[in-house]
């Protein structure tokens, strides 16, 4: 179903953009692949705030090693000891961000099983108002876990360089000067900056990608 959806995706951005439309081209068909169980999907989204993608996912992995049988669950994120934090690797920031998330899972503040029901300002607002949740983390759970395919990261510097650099640009653009070069991305701006990501290096099919 995702396919066939990013299939009519790069066909409407094709005739839209025909910047973009040499960069899908070259690139191939879209493979993101969203989904994945939401806890693990926001946590992994906060364990790569600011570092790369290699690193993250080796950060991830130890926080997955740390869990245990318990697992990457709400309750086994609370259960971990501060030992066990030293042992991953996390800025205290972002322990206190995912022992907060934990919280609020568990307690229903934070409808983890009810994502998909909320729409993308409500979902946005509800992860955005837990403390060292920004717009980046609020956008990649939009784009690969709920595959939600009008998001534009403004605040994503590998999209803002991948932009420069495909249109030529002098300087990387600002927040205003990306949402009007992807007016005519819409409604598929997720798989507009996907190719935009992929044409700079490797995208993960998911948020939990390897």
């Amino acid at each position: 179903m995702a396919t066939n959806r990013w299939t009519t995706a790069q066909r409407q951005l094709c005739r839209r953009d025909q910047v973009l439309a040499g960069l899908i081209r070259q690139v191939g068909p879209c493979t993101l692949e969203p989904g994945g169980e939401p806890f693990s999907t926001l946590a992994m989204a906060i364990v790569g705030q600011l570092i790369s993608a290699s690193a993250a996912r080796t950060v991830f992995a130890r926080l997955v090693a740390r869990v245990g049988n318990a697992g990457l669950t709400p309750q086994g994120v609370l259960a971990l000891s501060l030992d066990d934090w030293r042992g991953v690797g996390l800025s205290a920031a972002k322990v206190n961000c995912l022992q907060e998330v934990a919280r609020r899972a568990r307690d229903g503040r934070l409808p983890l099983d009810r994502l998909r029901e909320l729409d993308d300002d409500t979902l946005f607002d509800a992860l955005t108002a837990i403390k060292g949740i920004g717009p980046w983390t609020a956008n990649m759970v939009l784009m690969f876990h709920l595959g939600r395919p009008d998001v534009l990261p403004v605040g994503d510097f590998g999209l803002r360089a991948g932009v420069r650099d495909l249109y030529g640009l002098a300087d990387l653009p600002d927040a205003a000067q990306l949402r009007q070069l992807a007016e005519p991305w819409q409604p598929w701006r997720s798989v507009a900056t996907w190719y935009i990501w992929r044409g700079r290096g490797y995208v993960p099919r998911s948020g939990l990608d390897e």
